[in-house]
């Protein structure tokens, strides 16, 4: 790379510092999104932020799309992950997914989720839809990663194996028969 590119890249970065998150979504989606962004912006709900899900691109694979098999138990199809930059300085909401998330910027979000003891859970919440000039890349992924249920639910028996709770699982009769749900 000639010197003055390479220059130009770090003063782009000096003056434009941006983090990188990644959204995952549908695969029938992805078309819209490329073309339109991410507009599927979810509403608040009493103390609860709304805007665009994501989490912040770690060097930990699993930990960024950790999110993948629990949406996978709702979601058909497989599942891509789209990446994007926003500036650091832009406000969001960070937390662990049933707690209370604190306000701050995009820097700080991808700190305070790096630094977590376990940061299994943690999710970003982007107050505004994304622009596709923001999307860097869209990706496939393995479709085996990450948690279902809570982040530590390995090992343990689900809080209830009615047919009601386990409508549409796979495996969920065999569940039933080994734990006792009930059939009806």
């Amino acid at each position: 790379m000639p010197k003055s590119s390479a220059q130009s890249i770090v003063n782009f970065t000096k003056v434009f510092p941006v983090a990188m998150f990644v959204h995952l979504a549908p695969l029938s989606r992805v078309a819209v999104i490329r073309r339109n962004g991410i507009r599927r912006v979810r509403r608040p709900l009493d103390s609860f932020p709304g805007g665009i899900f994501a989490v912040p691109v770690t060097r930990n694979f699993y930990v960024s799309h950790q999110w993948l098999r629990e949406l996978k138990r709702r979601i058909e199809g497989p599942i891509v992950g789209i990446y994007f930059r926003i500036p650091d300085g832009e406000r969001v909401w960070v937390g662990h997914y049933n707690q209370h998330h604190r306000r701050m910027s995009a820097s700080e979000a991808v700190g305070a989720f790096m630094s977590a003891e376990d940061a299994q859970g943690w999710e970003v919440v982007i107050p505004r839809r994304i622009e596709a000039s923001e999307i860097h890349r869209t990706r496939q992924l393995s479709q085996v990663v990450g948690w279902r249920f809570s982040p530590s639910s390995k090992g343990k028996p689900p809080f209830c194996a009615c047919k009601f709770c386990t409508r549409g699982e796979y495996g969920s009769r065999r569940l039933r028969d080994r734990l006792g749900g009930e059939d009806s």
